[in-house]
């Protein structure tokens, strides 16, 4: 798909555009379809544009969902608060797309087949507080991938089987987020630090990833035990699938006490006695070598006297 571009301009509402026309008189048949067609979709809605094709527009929410779309509708009402693209066929979201969606609070793309989203998607959506990714193909997320959308509550990113890769600073600004939704992804690591900046998280669904459950998991565990209230289900969801002693085991059922062998140091006396047997064994080894020598020379002095012997 080529990159799009959107600009805003200012379209007149419906309401000012007849305020500066002449007074009204008797009603007319053609005016009287206006509300009709304006239900219908098919003329502008209060934000100025029209609203899209296959779509129904009403009361600022615009809903193109379950219409098998390949790609978003060019063109949206400026007004826009809610807009629904889920269960359709979407492969991509143009660069600038919700420039001028400056009123959207929620945008729900669930059950697309989204591989990634362009940079600075939501520059200018700083009202958007809902966002619903759940049921695509992301593979990543990088770092300010919801740059500027500083509102956001709640974003779900579930079921997205091929996503592997959370940036350290994916969710960097979101302080509003209460609400987040990794569960049935691809995760096998997740970052403290991509979390530990989101100071409203509440919830936190992390179910269904193949979680390895090494030393590299002890601080995020450690962090979501003091600060994330469990959802029942999902406690019993998250599972590790890895290393081979600890897996199978639910993730949140791990205690310091399973990462006793992380913490182990060496003293002195360790090391001391480690380069102890090291020389031991060295010596040993010299040892046994010059043995070996030492028989095989005999053996072969034994032989060839033996030999001449016969002789």
């Amino acid at each position: 798909m080529g990159s799009v571009q959107h600009h805003c301009c200012p379209q007149p509402k419906m309401g000012d555009t007849w305020a500066h026309g002449p007074r009204p008189g008797p009603p007319r048949p053609a005016l009287l379809l206006v509300p009709l067609l304006v239900a219908a979709g098919v003329m502008p809605s209060d934000g100025g544009a029209s609203c899209p094709v296959l779509c129904t527009c009403h009361n600022q929410a615009v809903d193109c969902s379950g219409q098998r779309l390949f790609s978003v509708p060019p063109e949206l009402p400026v007004d826009t608060r809610n807009l629904s693209l889920a269960h359709n066929r979407i492969a991509a979201v143009p660069p600038g797309y919700l420039t001028c969606s400056r009123e959207l609070r929620v945008l729900s793309l669930r059950n697309n087949s989204l591989v990634e989203l362009p940079a600075g998607l939501f520059l200018h959506a700083k009202r958007l507080a809902q966002l619903d990714l759940s049921y695509n193909n992301l593979s990543h997320l990088p770092a300010g991938m919801f740059q500027a959308a500083h509102g956001l509550v709640r974003i779900d990113l579930s079921h997205n089987p091929g996503l592997r890769r959370v940036h350290p600073r994916a969710f960097q600004g979101l302080v509003q987020l209460r609400d987040l939704d990794l569960s049935f992804g691809g995760l096998a690591f997740l970052s403290l630090e991509a979390l530990e900046g989101l100071p409203g998280l509440v919830t936190l669904q992390i179910g269904g990833n193949p979680w390895v459950c090494g030393c590299t998991m002890e601080p995020l565990l450690k962090w979501l035990r003091n600060r994330v209230q469990r959802c029942t289900a999902d406690s019993q969801l998250a599972e590790c699938r890895g290393p081979p002693e600890v897996e199978g085991a639910p993730l949140f059922s791990l205690t310091e006490e399973s990462f006793k062998a992380c913490h182990l140091t060496l003293t002195l006396d360790d090391y001391l006695f480690i380069a102890f047997v090291g020389f031991v064994v060295s010596i040993a080894s010299v040892a046994t070598n010059f043995l070996l020598g030492v028989t095989a020379n005999c053996c072969h002095r034994w032989s060839k006297a033996s030999e001449e012997e016969e002789i």
